[in-house]
């Protein structure tokens, strides 16, 4: 395979809802550029790109897909994208290394759930895009009504280069207003006959041909004076705006094809040869240092991993963007992360399954190799003198958790194994051990990833697994002052034990001052406060221990074990087990014996003073509450107004975004679970969410009434 220089990369990606015939377009680029001779169907499940056991059961893809192919002397790269947002980690993480996303959109549905998310995820990545109007030759397909779906969401900088003639069952040309010509295939798609615009089609091929003039030339000055003084650009002018504003992201250009039959691929290979950027054309991916980068081929070899998988007879599988020099087989780099050195044994160019070994790979490249020790994604491979670690991709926080258990115990620390492999393979899972709930957690993007990482147990790691709700991580706290002492005091024969302790304890509010005086049953309580600690608990919240001891009733030494008691009891509060928080102690009186006393009757009385009080001070449950953000069409928004009140959610605002309504709303996390499904029933798939903590709220009573009640029955089962 021949060595490509930086200018001759192309790097897309291929992005959209699921169906909108994205591996079929792939599987029609690779057929032009002479990388396949035979055009496989997903149906057929002999497709390039999804080849994967999972992918060919399923029926769609699963993983993002590295593959190849040629135009006009240029490589264009491509990383075909899952389209379900579920498996979006494929599509983030394809997003960093690429320059330009093609986002496609199936003619017959227009703008859907997937289409809103994939121009989301090119917003977060800062990335050019450009749209490609798919499967034209279906029964309902309506270019008009999906191109008006597309200015509706994206604006007006959605623009017109190709348009069909006659979409439907008998589309078989398109109309180009950047050449100005007509396409015309036969009925089975291939080499198009390149026409004049007949007159039918003349004047709306003039109107978007002004138009698309207008908006090339409004991204330089020059080319602005240029149309000024000619009314008109050449079309070498043209694509040199059109780039300038695909660059800025101020020019989305539509093109159309219908991949099955192979119509309209040709001409979209050769736009992106002529307009797409190349990798010097766009920001380097920044380093950790902050350093200022150039891609250049001519620098030290540096390498970023975007991407680890594991094949069966293969093993292990590295892809990488080639970030500085060249990258050959043999070649020794350090991993930054580690500090150990890496052999590169081969170096290879990937479509699919097929790899082919090439001599070496440019700066800007993106290729794979095998059998690394220790690199995974994420990772910088570089020089001993570049020292250059580049940021790792950012994924979006998990919407979906469930807690995971194998049927069998004996394969609990085989499946721990294997989790924490797949993290690797898929950083969109997010697995911990939670010590505070006793389950094993694993958090994703919703409740199709999580039957994808069934699928896998099921049928490549042959282990039975459960997946259970997880328990909700709830904390208590307490609402109003209260007293108590405890008296710790033990004798059997020898030295004794003995500790008491007095203390009062009341709510702690960020900002709050310690008080000098009490009054709690009708008896006062005056407080000379010595010294107060503010201790942040692991757990979130305060405890702030307040030594208000006088006239040395309890020896300084001891007041640490005091604490530690208290810290004790915190770690499970009274009501349901949970831990305790936003609490302020006053330990302002006690005991002691000159021989008996120690450290451990200190703590044991403090623990138990420490009980008593937090019983008697109006002690509430608190709930996790989630900030949600929740986009919807407009004709579902009252049906997940309704949905989301239901789930005890407070509505906080309400807007209009990328043609979808948008919801804002505070929501406990008990009532979230598989929320991800209800939301995709509701809105047909449609709807589209963020999920992140926000804070501790209390539990109205009903509920914390339901949860003490569950917390009984499950002590006296124990």
């Amino acid at each position: 395979m021949k060595v490509y220089k930086t200018e001759q990369i192309r790097n897309i990606a291929l992005t959209g809802n699921a169906g909108s015939g994205k591996t079929t377009l792939a599987e029609a680029m690779l057929f032009e550029g002479g990388v396949i001779n035979r055009r496989g169907e997903v149906t057929s499940k002999n497709t390039v790109s999804d080849y994967t056991p999972i992918e060919q059961e399923y029926g769609n893809s699963v993983l993002s897909t590295l593959l190849y192919t040629e135009c006009k002397g240029v490589k264009i790269n491509i990383l075909d994208t899952p389209g379900m947002d579920d498996l979006c980690g494929g599509v983030v993480s394809s997003l960093n290394v690429t320059d330009l996303c093609l986002v496609a959109v199936n003619a017959t549905n227009g703008v859907e759930s997937g289409t809103v998310a994939a121009v989301r995820h090119t917003e977060t990545a800062e990335l050019p895009f450009m749209f490609v109007f798919n499967q034209l030759d279906h029964d309902n397909s309506n270019f008009d009504a999906a191109l008006e779906q597309c200015k509706a969401s994206f604006g007006n900088k959605v623009t017109v280069v190709q348009y069909p003639v006659d979409a439907g069952p008998d589309f078989s040309a398109i109309v180009d207003v950047l050449k100005m010509k007509m396409y015309k295939y036969g009925p089975n798609g291939g080499k198009p006959e390149i026409l004049d615009i007949p007159d039918s089609e003349k004047d709306k091929a003039e109107e978007l041909h002004n138009e698309l003039v207008e908006m090339a030339a409004e991204n330089e000055e020059a080319l602005m004076e240029l149309y000024f003084d000619k009314g008109s650009l050449s079309e070498e002018e043209m694509r040199k705006g059109m780039k300038l504003g695909m660059l800025q992201r101020d020019l989305l250009p539509v093109f159309c094809t219908c991949a099955k039959k192979d119509m309209g691929v040709e001409r979209l290979m050769e736009f992106i040869a002529n307009n797409a950027p190349n990798p010097k054309e766009r920001p380097m991916r920044p380093v950790v240092d902050g350093k200022e980068l150039k891609m250049d081929e001519s620098d030290s070899p540096s390498l970023f991993v975007f991407k680890t998988a594991v094949e069966s007879h293969v093993g292990e599988i590295t892809y990488f963007k080639v970030m500085s020099g060249k990258i050959k087989e043999g070649l020794d780099l350090i991993n930054t992360k580690s500090g150990n050195k890496e052999r590169l044994s081969q170096v290879f160019a990937s479509a699919g399954k097929n790899r082919e070994k090439v001599e070496e790979l440019v700066a800007g490249d993106l290729g794979c190799t095998v059998k690394l020790k220790e690199t995974k994604f994420n990772q910088t491979l570089a020089t001993k003198e570049a020292d250059t670690k580049y940021e790792p991709i950012k994924f979006p926080a998990s919407k979906h958790t469930v807690a995971m258990k194998a049927e069998n115990e004996s394969d609990d620390e085989k499946m721990g194994e294997i989790l924490n492999r797949i993290k690797y393979e898929d950083p969109t899972f997010v697995i911990e051990y939670s010590k505070e709930l006793k389950q094993l957690l694993v958090h994703g993007q919703g409740e199709y990833h999580m039957n994808v990482l069934k699928w896998y147990f099921d049928n490549v790691h042959k282990i039975d697994v459960n997946y259970i709700q997880p328990k909700i991580p709830y904390r208590e706290t307490i609402t109003k002052p209260a007293q108590s002492d405890y008296r710790h005091k033990k004798q059997s024969g020898g030295a004794g034990q003995f500790g008491e302790v007095h203390m009062i304890i009341e709510p702690y509010s960020e900002g709050s001052e310690p008080k000098t005086a009490f009054k709690i049953a009708d008896k006062e309580y005056k407080m000379s406060v010595r010294d107060v600690q503010e201790h942040k608990l692991p757990w979130g919240g305060k405890l702030i221990f307040t030594n208000c001891i006088v006239g040395g009733s309890i020896d300084a030494r001891f007041l640490p074990a005091i604490l530690k008691g208290i810290m004790e009891k915190m770690e499970e509060g009274p009501l349901t087990g949970s831990y305790a928080r936003d609490i302020r102690v006053y330990v302002y009186d006690g005991k002691m014996h000159p021989v008996d006393s120690n450290e451990i009757s200190f703590k044991l009385a403090g623990r138990n003073a420490f009980s008593k009080a937090f019983k008697i001070a109006g002690p509430k449950i608190l709930e996790p509450i989630c900030n949600l953000e929740v986009w919807v069409p407009s004709d579902r928004m009252g049906d997940t107004m309704s949905d989301l009140q239901g789930r005890r959610a407070m509505i906080m605002g309400m807007g209009s975004e990328r043609g979808m309504e948008k919801i804002s709303a505070k929501v406990p996390q008990k009532e979230m679970y598989r929320y991800a499904t209800s939301l995709s029933s509701i809105t047909g798939g449609r709807g589209v969410f963020n999920i992140a903590f926000d804070g501790y709220e209390k539990v109205p009573a009903e509920v914390q009434d339901e949860l003490l009640k569950a917390y009984e029955a499950e002590q006296d089962e124990e």
